[in-house]
């Protein structure tokens, strides 16, 4: 059974920092692009960074580059979002997704497999 699993969200102080985990079940996570992706009360969901299959190919969006940094861990079958300098503006559900296309970068045509999401809270 494929399955995405995102956990790491939790309630932070602006300033502060949270490292967030998407972790696969049922398939390799390391042929695929994941992306993560953020939905805040009552906006749209917005992109916020992706890897690639591929060595090198990530990126996070302009406007979190600096405090937002993608990575994998292939023994672990898992993705990480780091979130470091958080601000309430941060505040949202974030998810990850990935298109199970094998060997597919940056970004993929389109994400068919999405995790259930992990709240996070900054408010001091």
């Amino acid at each position: 059974q494929v399955q995405l699993v995102e956990s790491g969200g939790g309630l932070v102080q602006p300033g502060g920092s949270l490292r967030l985990s998407c972790t696969a079940s049922g398939f390799r996570l390391g042929y695929y692009a994941v992306g993560w992706f953020r939905q805040a009360p009552g906006k749209e969901r917005e992109g916020v960074s992706c890897i690639g299959s591929s060595d090198g190919n990530e990126y996070v969006v302009d406007s979190l580059k600096g405090r937002f940094t993608i990575s994998r861990d292939y023994a672990k079958n898992t993705v990480y979002l780091d979130l470091n300098s958080l601000e309430p503006e941060d505040t949202a559900v974030y998810q990850c997704a990935t298109d199970l296309v094998a060997g597919s970068n940056c970004p993929p045509m389109a994400y068919r497999y999405w995790g259930q999401g992990t709240q996070v809270t900054v408010s001091s």
